[in-house]
């Protein structure tokens, strides 16, 4: 029997564990799962593990020479809008020359890239967006995920499938980094103010659609570009409030605020979010709304 042999990089993150759980138990892949740390995070017997650095070209060659994968899943990023602008290097490194040295890995052996995006490569004016955008970044971190993007495009004759997405949340073990629902949820429970801003607006999506979307783009081999989110535009004050909502927390303490409100020089987009068009056309992508994401993500904190 034939499996796709499936390299799955950033395993550790909010994405890698959830591609883990979709892919890890499916009889039809072979999964190696890596990160830069030396342990995985997600629950063990689900796939094969090992420490992964991709900032180290050779590294990322031994890894290929190991595993032989026919397909790479490139969730690795430096996703912290702050700390990209702070540490710009490092941000580089990870989010464009990575991507890179992926490519060429992938062109050299015949594996296809999956590589994964963001909104942030948006400058925000014309949201929600669709496949057929121009990219137009307003800060550090939206200019190295372009990079990166660039790179894969560069690939020369390397198969490839850029996956955009927004604002993930859900359900994930140990993160280095919280997601924005879960500190949400950590700071009302702790009877804290929150003030959020309702000038920004994204398209939230739920970790495990997103894996769904990648899993069948890796099935049926598709190549391009594909926008995967959630269907529901709402600010961010907004969601703040669907989150009190869902987990029965007090929404009376969110106040919403203008995005000038916080001491932050980095810019963010105004208005992002995507057009699910394609992506439900071409692989039957049925995210979840908003108050169903939420709802799932409860009952795996209860």
């Amino acid at each position: 029997m034939l499996f796709t042999r499936v390299l799955i990089t950033g395993a550790n993150g909010l994405l890698g564990q959830a591609l883990v759980r979709r892919l890890g138990p499916d009889a039809d892949y072979a999964v190696l799962a890596t990160a830069r740390d030396e342990a995985p995070r997600f629950e063990e017997g689900l796939c094969r593990y090992a420490p992964l650095d991709v900032t180290q070209p050779r590294e990322i060659a031994d890894a290929f020479e190991d595993f032989g994968p026919t397909v790479v899943v490139n969730c690795a990023a430096l996703s912290d809008v702050a700390a990209c602008d702070a540490h710009r290097s490092d941000a580089w490194a990870v989010n464009a020359r990575a991507v890179k040295s992926l490519a060429k890995q992938c062109r050299q052996t015949g594996a296809r890239l999956v590589h994964v995006s963001s909104d942030f490569v948006f400058n925000g004016k014309r949201g929600p967006y669709d496949e057929t955008a121009r990219p137009d970044p307003v800060n550090y971190y939206g200019r190295s995920k372009l990079a990166g993007e660039n790179h894969l495009r560069a690939a020369g004759r390397a198969r490839w499938a850029l996956v955009r997405t927004v604002l993930l949340y859900g359900p994930a073990r140990a993160l280095g980094r919280s997601n924005i629902v879960h500190w949400i949820v950590d700071q009302l429970s702790q009877g804290k103010p929150l003030h959020m801003v309702d000038d920004q607006y994204r398209t939230p999506t739920y970790v495990d659609d997103l894996a769904d979307g990648i899993e069948r783009i890796v099935a049926r081999e598709e190549d391009g570009i594909y926008h995967l989110s959630g269907p529901d535009l709402v600010s961010i004050y907004d969601l703040a409030c669907t989150v009190a909502d869902v987990f029965d927390l007090d929404a009376s303490r969110i106040t919403p605020v203008a995005s000038d409100f916080f001491e932050d020089d980095v810019e963010r987009p105004a208005r992002t979010g995507f057009v699910l068009d394609k992506a439900r056309a071409d692989l039957d992508y049925a995210p979840r709304s908003l108050e169903e994401g939420l709802r799932a993500l409860r009952s795996h904190r209860t």
